[in-house]
């Protein structure tokens, strides 16, 4: 595999390191697709066709990206309060692949708490940090086990796997790939929803890994995991013992107010009718968004600005922010 540094365009968050590294082995990929050919299976394996055709179209090179310091996270530790054992984890990682030729390798993280407390949000933060791209999985919708490994291409309407997809479609060898609700991985699916996780996991397997329906290795090593759940006991112990598990809490009430905040100016700096409201949020209103999940903060604040715009004003009101309408309780703070 090619290790050759090269420029790349800076992120948000600075300028990373980039090497390139082959994903795939070409010649495995021609070789399969000669077959196909060979074979007279052409149109009746388009779809397949057409994917090793991709490969071969994009080639095998992929950026792996790393900080080119260990970052400045302050602001996140801001932002995301209760995560913050979990970034000192990453800084950790990040701080072992400075001044050396070694990636950045983060042992797979498994974030464990009620829902809505941030866990999406933090590994789309992270992906930002780490200047790579993001995929969610989300395992709760699953009804077969291929959402992960691809189907095998003899089925009808078969298709490659998330993971094969995340690193040939995309532009980085080490994508944040996010397993959502692992915990509740079908137990109806005809093949075992988490069973790719196993090899994938493990870095020495997932450099050569087979997507069923493609049945090429690639080279899925640096992907850089993190695993959702709300109950660790539905989680195959195997499984749970490949990860570094961090309960994640649901915000002080301190902590809730912060993120509100930080959440009304970024929401009044993203938008030019941000202009016209008030530099910053009333205590009241933090009050009430401070009972929220912070998921639901956001589209609470949508919501109060547009009252608070539709009645003329440039500041906010509790009486701005949407009632629940349900019987479900809000998440509650810690004291």
């Amino acid at each position: 595999m090619s290790n050759a540094s090269v420029p790349t365009v800076a992120p948000a968050r600075g300028l990373p390191i980039a090497r390139v590294r082959d994903i795939f082995n070409p010649d495995d990929v021609q070789q399969r697709l000669q077959r196909l050919r060979a074979q007279g299976h052409e149109r009746e394996q388009a779809t397949l066709c057409q994917t090793y055709e991709r490969m071969l179209e994009r080639g095998p090179q992929r950026f792996a990206v790393k900080p080119s310091g260990v970052p400045d996270m302050a602001a996140l530790y801001e932002q995301l309060p209760n995560f913050r054992a979990v970034l000192d984890d990453i800084k950790r990682h990040v701080a072992l692949a400075q001044a050396s030729a070694d990636s950045l390798e983060v042992t797979p993280i498994l974030l464990l708490g009620p829902p809505g407390v941030g866990k999406t949000h933090f590994a789309q933060q992270l992906a930002e940090l780490l200047a790579t791209t993001m995929t969610l999985v989300p395992m709760s919708s699953m009804t077969a086990g291929w959402l992960l490994s691809g189907s095998s291409s003899q089925w009808k309407g078969a298709k490659p796997g998330k993971v094969f997809e995340a690193l040939v479609e995309g532009d980085f060898a080490n994508p944040v790939i996010v397993v959502d609700e692992i915990d509740k991985a079908s137990d109806a699916a005809q093949y075992d929803p988490l069973g790719a996780l196993y090899s994938l996991l493990e870095p020495q397997t997932a450099q050569r890994f087979v997507d069923e329906f493609a049945e090429v290795p690639i080279d899925a090593s640096q992907v850089i995991w993190i695993t959702t759940a709300n109950d660790e006991r539905a989680i195959p112990e195997p499984i749970l013992n490949r990860m570094n598990v961090f309960e994640i809490a649901p915000p002080t009430r301190d902590e809730a107010r912060t993120i509100a905040r930080l959440l009304y100016l970024r929401l009044r700096a993203a938008h030019d009718w941000g202009r016209l409201f008030v530099d910053e949020p009333g205590d009241d209103v933090l009050d009430v968004l401070a009972t929220l999940a912070p998921r639901e903060m956001r589209r609470a604040l949508m919501t109060a600005f547009g009252n608070a715009r539709l009645d003329g004003r440039d500041h906010l009101l509790p009486a701005d922010l949407p009632t629940t309408g349900s019987s479900k309780p809000r998440l509650g703070f810690l004291a």
